[in-house]
């Protein structure tokens, strides 16, 4: 019995891999898509996003299948609850990929793109979303809590980002739509920061037993 539990426990795991993998794809398909105009790359951030939803059904369903049918101790109660937690801001995350993908559509051939710290955004929250999943999977506390510092580099490139828009804006008054759609698309990127600052904070609490939020809300 303990076995098949292991087994569908380690499935768990890999299916969180592959989730996570999706997100990462996703995100840098739609940067791709914003910065070179590469129409493939949107229509790879879109069916990323509906996989990760299909995803997002089956893991549920897994981890059901794991509290019905076995009998998980502590540790692993913890770590499908942490699983089902972690997969609701992974489907965020791949639907602020599509929003980003579809602004893109607006934004085809702006120069601007190339005069804001947009890409260096992306490569940081793609960053911090990979290195939760990893953090998860390997039971990496250290790693788990080094996301959540990470979440400091994403937010200095959006207020760097707003800065140089800003500049952008107040040089060109042309450009104020596009700047605006930039705007949006940083929001979108610190939010995915958010979510897997979020992730790690689940593996934080699968491993200790502990989170984060609810140590910093004691009195």
């Amino acid at each position: 019995m303990r076995n098949r539990f292991d087994s569908q426990l380690n499935q768990l795991h890999v299916e969180l891999i592959k989730m996570g993998a999706l997100c990462e794809e996703s995100i840098a398909a739609a940067m791709r898509f914003l910065l070179e105009g590469d129409e493939e790359m949107q229509q790879r951030a879109v069916a990323a996003e509906r996989e990760i939803d299909q995803r997002e059904r089956d893991i549920e369903t897994l981890c059901m299948k794991l509290l019905l049918q076995q009998q998980p101790v502590a540790r692993d109660l913890r770590a499908i609850s942490s699983a089902l937690k972690m997969i609701s801001d992974m489907e965020r995350i791949g639907d602020q990929a599509a929003d980003i993908a579809e602004i893109g559509s607006y934004l085809k051939g702006s120069p601007l793109t190339g005069q804001i710290h947009i890409k260096d955004m992306a490569l940081a929250a793609i960053q911090m979303v990979t290195d939760s999943v990893d953090a998860f999977v390997k039971e990496d506390l250290s790693l788990a809590r080094s996301v959540v510092t990470q979440d400091d580099t994403v937010d200095a490139f959006f207020s760097q980002v707003k800065g140089e828009l800003t500049a952008l804006l107040i040089e060109n008054g042309s450009h104020a739509e596009q700047c605006i759609d930039l705007i949006m698309v940083a929001k979108y990127l610190e939010r995915i920061g958010d979510h897997a600052v979020n992730i790690a904070e689940w593996v934080e609490y699968s491993i200790t037993g502990t989170h984060r939020m609810a140590e910093e809300e004691t009195p």
